[in-house]
């Protein structure tokens, strides 16, 4: 069997880090829930709507993320490229969470992570446009 690349490594890396903020972000869902006992929708409690929104955002972004970082490290990308990418999504998706469940309304963490988060769609979007060309 051959052996993984360093860029499989550091995808592997990337992935997990952002599976362990995505459930990091839905036991805080759970936690609102259970403090102000609502089972669906939010009940207007901007706390659990922030809440919500937090993970339903990452949910949204991260996905799409994985999948440059992933097609990156089997397309020959070398380390140093997903790193970028992963580190400036990780980076990007704790910003927004964190600004989102401060505040419902705009904040610099939460602009912060949007601006983060499109630098490492670019990243990843023209890492892979390179390696699609032979």
């Amino acid at each position: 069997m051959e052996a993984a690349t360093p860029a499989a490594h550091a995808a592997a890396l990337w992935v997990g880090l952002h599976l362990i903020l995505l459930l990091v972000l839905s036991v805080l869902v759970v936690q609102q829930r259970r403090k102000h006992q609502v089972v669906l929708g939010d009940a207007e409690i901007p706390q659990l709507a922030q809440a919500i929104r937090a993970f339903g955002n990452a949910s949204e972004y991260v996905p799409s993320g994985l999948i440059a970082i992933a097609v990156l490290a089997v397309a020959g990308g070398i380390p140093l490229e997903v790193h970028a990418v992963g580190l400036t999504l990780f980076v990007g998706r704790v910003a927004h969470a964190i600004g989102l469940s401060r505040s419902g309304g705009s904040s610099v963490l939460r602009s912060a992570g949007v601006i983060a988060t499109w630098i490492a769609y670019i990243l990843g979007g023209v890492a892979l446009l390179f390696h699609a060309i032979p």
